[in-house]
């Protein structure tokens, strides 16, 4: 098997565990939540959940990003040592 198959395979599955995880491992800013939830009534559960995903956001794109940069840059090495 390829080295460019195996990274995809451990990417897929690492995309998928983090899929699959428990909720609570997707809270990443404990005083964000901890504030959102004391501050908020019944009606604004909506905007407690929606800070939350918008803090999965800002914690991922970075990483995201590194992995398609890491991936361009491994496949440039591969086709510059083929040649």
């Amino acid at each position: 098997m390829s080295n460019i198959k195996k990274i995809s395979r451990i990417l897929a599955f690492s995309a998928l565990f983090m899929l699959l995880s428990p909720v609570n491992i997707w809270a990443q800013c404990a005083m964000c939540k901890a504030s959102v939830e004391t501050n908020v009534n019944e009606e604004g559960i909506g905007f407690a959940a929606k800070l939350n995903t918008g803090i999965l956001y800002l914690f991922v794109m970075p990483y995201l990003l590194a992995i398609v940069i890491g991936y361009f840059w491994f496949k440039k090495a591969g086709n510059t040592a083929e040649n």
